[in-house]
């Protein structure tokens, strides 16, 4: 039986190659990730628990990857102009006898303690649910399977949303006006102000990386918040459950100050985490025999 998964493992890993190296484009993240995966798996039964433990973390990430291959501006028209005439009609700010959307507002009205405080925030938008995952990996693995299947559920869904309506982000329509620039590479845009105090090139090189650049609908950045703090009240963690509601805050509003995201974007992302997390809670996992996958799968790690 031993042989039988370490077999499946290898071939699974054989195919994940071919398909990143034919088709998504192979990278050096895609090397570490099979390097991890392999060694954590046959290297000592608590890295392979580690693994199987972060499973739907690891699926996540490959799908999300994978859509590059499948641009979401090649199914629908992308929306420049809509949504930031939707968001100053909504959240409009008056000055000087002018409607400026939030956005637009924080341009004029930045500083440098803002710039590094959404920075800060911003820069965990994986990390804090990867480290309350961790945190559920050693203290209740049967919530963390059940936090993890939850993220991934929204991740789908935002998926979805994303090829239904193709938005750009606020920083686009500053930088382009509305010509749309199909393989526009990604932009630090306000948080490159984080990188500017610190001379570091954190965010500038982590959004070079970003394939497509018309995906700022529903704002995943704001789901994720809300997926860790609904899961930490179940966890009943209450100094957690602060500084989640915290980080929650902080994101929200690093997305609108850095010029990523508009404040329709977040609503979008948070409707996005309610709808995933309830069509998992509500439907997927009161089928049995899933329910029963995850209580045996759980005992695994």
């Amino acid at each position: 039986m031993l042989k039988k998964k370490h077999l499946i493992l290898f071939l699974s890993t054989i195919l994940y190659f071919c398909w990143v190296y034919f088709f998504v484009g192979l990278r050096s993240d895609h090397l570490y990730l099979i390097s991890i995966v392999l060694i954590g798996y046959v290297i000592h039964p608590f890295s392979k628990k580690l693994v199987l433990g972060f499973l739907f973390f690891i699926i996540y990430w490959i799908i999300y990857d994978s859509m590059r291959v499948f641009p979401n501006y090649l199914f629908n028209t992308v929306s420049v102009l809509e949504p930031y005439l939707i968001e100053k009609a909504l959240f409009g700010i008056a000055v000087n006898q002018e409607i400026l959307s939030p956005n637009e507002y924080f341009v004029v009205h930045s500083s440098s303690f803002l710039d590094v405080l959404s920075g800060l925030f911003y820069i965990n938008w994986v990390p804090i649910p990867l480290l309350f995952a961790l945190y559920l990996f050693f203290n209740n693995k049967v919530l963390l399977i059940h936090f993890l299947a939850a993220f991934l559920i929204v991740n789908l869904v935002g998926f979805l949303f994303y090829y239904i309506y193709p938005a750009a982000p606020p920083w686009y329509l500053e930088k382009y006006g509305t010509e749309i620039i199909y393989n526009t590479p990604g932009s630090a845009a306000g948080l490159s102000r984080f990188d500017e105090f610190f001379n570091i090139n954190l965010f500038h090189s982590l959004y070079e990386k970003n394939s497509n650049v018309f995906a700022a609908m529903p704002s995943l950045h704001a789901a994720y918040p809300i997926i860790v703090l609904m899961y930490g009240i179940r966890q009943k963690l209450r100094i957690g459950i602060i500084i989640f509601a915290l980080f929650l805050i902080g994101i929200w509003f690093s997305a609108v100050y850095s010029g990523h995201h508009y404040v329709i974007d977040l609503l979008a992302g948070a409707l996005c985490a309610f709808l995933g997390i309830t069509l998992y809670e509500k439907i997927i996992n009161k089928n049995k025999i899933i329910n029963n996958w995850i209580e045996n799968y759980s005992k695994k790690i």
